[in-house]
This record gives C-alpha cells, sequence and structure tokens, in this order.
C-alpha cells in the first residue's frame, strides 16, 4: 500500500485529494513543513503534495532546492508534486526546475489530479524498464558501485561496458584516490575473463631493483638472493588480466620488456633466456600525464601508444560532488556489516560541508573520514561532532559576493556579517542537535533572539535534529 502525505493549510485541498485516492493508498496531511518532516523522520511516504506558500522561500530555483533536499536525504525515491495559486505558475515552475517532479493549481480537479498520477507512474514504469534493460549487463553485486548523478561518471560507465568484452588494453587516467583499481576490477568482473585470475601490481611500491623480477620472474643465480626460480606475475596472470597501478614509475628496462609482451605476447625471465608465452589482457593506470612524460624522455613514446589503445579518464571527487551522497551510503552499508552499529544517515550539515570541501584526496580521502566518524558516532546518524573542524571551518569562511555589482562598503560589511552569523547558527544548532534553549545558552543570547535570527535566515531546528 503506497502512502500519500498532503501538506497544506488549504481545508479544501486534502477531501480532493484523499476521494482521488482510495484503493491501496493512505492518505494523511499536516499544514506546515516543519511537521511535514518530523513525519517523514518516523515513516515513509512515496508521493508528497505541498503547497508552494508552505515551503517558505523565496522565488530562486536554489532556495527551492535547499527546502526540498531535506525530503530527499530522508526518502530518495519520494515524488514531490507542488501546489499553487494561478498567479503563482512561474514559482512552480522554478520549484520543478529545483527538482519537484510536477505541479497542479488551485483550485484542484479530480481528473487533473489522476493525470499527474499516472504521468508520474508511466515516467516511473519506463525508468524501470530502462534500467532493467541497463543492468542485464552489470553484475548485481557492482549496482551499488554504479550509482550516479554525475554525467563524466555516467559516460565512464558506459566506457568500461563497452570495453569489458573484449581483450583490448585499456589505459586508466585520474588522480590518485579516484578508485582507478576498483574500475580495474569492474573491468575485469565483466568480461570473459572474469572467471580467472586478477593479478594487481602496484608499480610504485616496488623498488626499482625487482620491478622486472616481480613482473616477469627470475631464474635461479640471476642476481645475488635470487636462490631459487622465480614466477613473475605476468606467468600467474596468464589467462586472466593484470592490473599495473602506477604505470609510469617503471624502469626504462622494465618498459622494454612490457613493450615485448604488448607486442607479441612473450617475454623473458631475469636471466634467463628461455621465451615465454603468455595470454594476459593488460590493464594500467596513472596519475601522471603519461603523454608529458613521452615529451620529457621519462617514458617511451611506442609503450605508451600501446597501452593507451582505450584510455578512460575518471575525474576527481570535487568534479562529481552530487555523488557524495551515495559514496556515503556504501561506506556505511560497508561498515554496518563489519559493526555492532546501525548508522544508515549523515547530517544534512555534512553533506552539505562535504559539497564545499576540495577533496584533494578524493574517493579515498571520503571513505577515511567517514569510517573516522563512524567509529566515533554515538547516535544512529553521523553528525557534525565526529568529523574534523576543519572540514566546516572552509564553509564557515566562505562568503558570497555578487559579481558585476557595485557595492558600498557598508552593503559589503553587512553582507559578510550576515553569512558569518548565518554558518555560525548552523554550527551551534549542529552541536545541540537543534535545542533551542542549549543553543541559544552556548551562543549567549535568548531563546527569542535566536529564533528570531533563525527566522531572518530561514533556519530550521528540525533539520539539526538527529534521527
Amino acid at each position: 500500500m503506497k502512502s500519500i502525505l498532503v501538506v497544506t493549510n488549504k481545508e479544501e485541498a486534502y477531501p480532493l485529494i484523499a476521494s482521488t485516492y482510495t484503493s491501496g493508498f493512505t492518505v494523511e496531511r499536516t499544514a506546515n513543513r516543519n511537521a511535514a518532516l518530523e513525519l517523514f523522520q518516523r515513516r515513509q511516504f512515496d508521493l508528497i503534495f505541498i503547497d508552494l506558500d508552505v515551503l517558505n522561500n523565496k522565488d530562486s530555483e536554489e532556495n527551492y532546492k535547499e527546502s526540498l533536499k531535506p525530503f530527499w536525504q530522508l526518502y530518495p525515491s519520494a515524488e514531490i508534486i507542488v501546489m499553487t495559486r494561478q498567479d503563482k505558475i512561474r514559482k512552480a515552475v522554478t520549484a520543478v526546475k529545483a527538482g519537484a517532479d510536477d505541479y497542479l493549481t488551485y483550485p484542484l480537479d479530480a481528473e487533473e489530479l489522476r493525470l499527474v498520477s499516472e504521468n508520474l507512474n508511466k515516467t516511473r514504469i519506463m525508468q524501470s524498464e530502462l534500467d532493467y534493460l541497463r543492468d542485464q549487463f552489470w553484475q548485481v553485486d557492482t549496482f551499488e558501485l554504479l550509482r550516479t548523478n554525475s554525467e563524466r561518471m555516467k559516460k565512464v560507465f558506459q566506457q568500461i561496458r563497452t570495453v569489458s568484452p573484449t581483450k583490448s588494453t585499456v589505459l586508466l587516467v585520474g588522480e590518485t584516490g579516484t578508485g582507478k583499481s576498483v574500475l580495474a576490477q569492474l573491468i575485469h568482473q565483466h568480461s570473459n575473463r572474469k572467471n580467472a585470475q586478477f593479478i594487481c601490481v602496484h608499480c610504485g611500491a616496488i623498488p626499482d631493483t625487482l620491478v622486472e623480477s616481480e613482473m616477469f620472474g627470475h631464474e635461479k643465480g640471476a642476481f645475488t638472493g635470487a636462490v631459487r626460480r622465480k614466477l613473475g606475475k605476468f606467468e600467474f596472470a596468464t589467462g586472466g588480466t593484470i592490473f599495473l597501478d602506477e604505470i609510469g614509475t617503471i624502469t626504462p628496462a622494465a618498459q622494454i620488456k612490457l613493450l615485448q609482451v604488448l607486442q607479441d605476447g612473450t617475454y623473458q625471465r631475469v636471466g634467463g633466456d628461455e621465451t615465454l608465452k603468455t595470454d594476459v589482457r593488460v590493464i594500467a593506470a596513472s596519475n601522471a600525464d603519461l603523454k608529458k612524460m613521452c615529451e620529457e624522455g621519462t617514458f617511451r613514446k611506442d609503450l605508451y601508444y600501446r597501452l593507451n589503445v582505450f584510455p578512460i579518464e575518471i575525474p576527481p571527487l570535487k568534479e562529481r560532488l552530487e555523488d557524495i551522497p551515495f559514496l556515503v551510503e556504501t561506506f556505511l552499508n560497508n561498515l554496518n556489516q563489519f559493526s555492532l552499529k546501525e548508522i544508515r544517515r549523515t547530517h544534512p550539515v555534512v553533506i552539505e560541508a562535504f559539497e564545499k570541501y576540495p577533496w584533494p584526496g578524493n574517493i579515498r580521502e571520503l571513505e577515511n573520514l567517514v569510517e573516522r566518524a563512524y567509529i566515533l558516532e554515538a547516535s544512529s546518524l553521523l553528525t557534525p561532532e565526529s568529523f574534523p573542524n576543519e572540514l566546516f571551518e572552509i564553509e564557515a569562511t566562505s562568503v558570497f559576493m555578487p559579481i558585476g555589482k557595485q557595492l558600498k562598503l557598508a552593503e559589503v560589511r553587512q553582507q559578510g556579517v550576515e553569512e558569518i552569523e548565518r554558518n555560525y547558527l548552523k554550527d551551534v544548532l549542529a552541536r545541540n542537535r537543534g535545542k533551542i534553549n542549549d543553543s541559544a545558552s552556548d551562543a549567549g543570547i535568548s531563546c527569542r533572539q535566536l529564533n528570531k535570527l533563525m527566522n531572518k535566515y530561514g533556519i530550521r531546528k528540525e533539520e539539526f535534529k538527529a534521527a
């Protein structure tokens, strides 16, 4: 049975919606946004009809997006329909651009209500069919990894889907910590070699003197300390896939041998004369600009061209911030499997800070931060207190300055004060889980003053309450 929530103070709206959705639906109502969010924390709703005035926002796409965000954070698949008067259709369209699914105008019409619902249902079915057809290629256990709202990552996954069934050499290019090794395994898992070995070689972690031995093996007595024959990674990987991470760090001698493998599939162990054959698919990765290294003479051009058969560029996390909620959820699910804790959600203030942080360490840094916070957190929600203060200082020190406006010094000063006040209040409320008395005490002001400032900046205590 599906659940519908009607959020409006218009008395005539609820009875009509309740009478339109009878069989298979439960319909509840509330008069304001705060009460709606409290209901959302206790249960899930599939469809929300919300009055545009109840959102209590200025007429801008960004403001509507901020007002709708708490609903999506609590229940991402909820469908939202805004309701408004005929003279406010332009505002309704702005809300739809911000993410609402559709809009209706007063007075509501039963036939129009049914039509909107049917259109949403058709869209949902069509999307499900597309997702089903798309997912026929991907293994079930990789679905979590494939969730993305980033157009660049969608392109990356499409490239992986295209190249995986082939035997072509793949070059993954991207900053450290962007997940190149994970994507290399994804390619292997969806190739016709998935039942064979996947061998990972971190070239940058191997001493220069041992790179050739590690990759191609050596014969007994080939060098001091070679007391027995050793098989190389290429020998172990025969029939499967070998992943060469940080390929730009290998020695010139190893580059020559690797070129031979890529050209004709043959190599010799260090200190040996026997020519060995290998059938192996090579996936290489680099956080350095190999083309530039070729121009500088530190990397062989012919090897670069052999590796660069199918290049895939992986965007850094700062260029796919829209995926942070998905990534955090995935990390939490993994941590919950090996802990007595169960933390499923993250405080909106934390997600907001994540979206403003530059992420020099990319996904690896995000994963480490989430794991540390998970260990420290005592509630069922990841709160700001469990993260380093530096994460929120970046947000607090940023002041919005309109571009192209001739502002007086007094206006600039006033804007700066307001931005600092707004961020300070958010921080105090986050520390006190939205409790007005405690927050006012920490701020050294009265509860009345705090409420007045919160109304001024459009801050609501419900956004800071733990589940």
